[in-house]
């Protein structure tokens, strides 16, 4: 059986290093998962020449939302955050699935989170914090507030909310504000001017997520480790939502620890990769 990431651009994603080693605990040696460059262009054509040897695949920026209109049935959780990170291939239908959300719960339950914080805040309003609005929403949060560049460009994440059954407030992107939880959605670096923010508080934030995972740690992650919160990396959302993901796909349970252990030792590869680079760079 096969299955694939798509995703533009897709080369850096962990999720092979992550299906693989699943399918290998499993002992599923007809098994393969591969990484598939693929835009919102592209798409309904790539889905059309999946045949009856694949069983799934998981969706990556930008095809979460483009993906809805070309599937057969979605998921609740998809249906209400708008858009689906998981497609399974079953008797001729393409089934939609949103594994981001309880990969947010889950990772965060695994930091510690054992109640609603009474504030919340999400950087970004894109597929990714419709996941985290609807994390929070599961977790008993009806009022987070979201720090948006652009509100005319929030449309979506106020559409979810409503489906939801929350109330978002949305405010400038970089504001001071105080907050309990804070869940950043946004590309690496473009968070770094909270970095600077969390450094001020008198009170930090109890605990701070950055759905970045390479590089890591991030310098809102740094800033919120020596301010004393609870740093959740985007790791442990990567690793959840991909054990969900093998589950669904190929009805077993997921082997977490041993894409644990896999998707690690890819990331200190990269980094040595890195570093070596770096160093030979230097020297010439």
């Amino acid at each position: 059986m096969r299955a694939a990431v798509l995703g533009a651009p897709v080369a850096h994603s962990l999720s092979p290093a992550l299906h693989r080693a699943a399918y290998a605990a499993l002992g599923l040696d007809g098994w393969s998962y591969q990484a598939i460059e693929c835009d919102e262009n592209g798409l309904a054509a790539l889905l059309d020449g999946c045949g009856p040897d694949w069983a799934g695949l998981s969706l990556t920026m930008p095809l979460k939302r483009a993906v809805l209109p070309l599937l057969d049935r979605a998921d609740p959780v998809a249906e209400a955050t708008g858009g689906a990170n998981t497609v399974v291939f079953g008797d001729g239908t393409r089934l939609g699935y949103n594994t981001d959300v309880p990969g947010l719960v889950a990772a965060l339950a695994g930091a510690g989170l054992r109640e609603a914080p009474a504030r919340a805040l999400i950087l970004g309003a894109g597929a990714t914090a419709c996941s985290a609005l609807a994390a929070l929403a599961d977790l008993g949060v009806r009022r987070p507030t979201a720090a948006v560049r652009d509100p005319a460009r929030a449309d979506g994440l106020l559409a979810a909310a409503s489906r939801l059954g929350v109330e978002v407030g949305l405010c400038p992107f970089g504001k001071e504000i105080e907050t309990d939880l804070l869940i950043s959605t946004v590309p690496a670096g473009a968070a770094d001017s909270y970095a600077e923010r969390l450094r001020r508080l008198h009170r930090p934030p109890a605990m701070v997520m950055d759905v970045v995972y390479h590089p890591w740690p991030t310098r809102l992650a740094a800033a919120a480790g020596a301010a004393g919160s609870v740093v959740v990396g985007g790791f442990e959302l990567l690793l959840h939502q991909a054990a969900r993901q093998v589950e669904l796909m190929t009805g077993r349970p997921a082997p977490v620890q041993a894409m644990r252990e896999a998707g690690l030792a890819e990331l200190a590869r990269r980094l040595g990769a890195h570093s070596g680079a770096m160093s030979s760079s230097r020297g010439k």
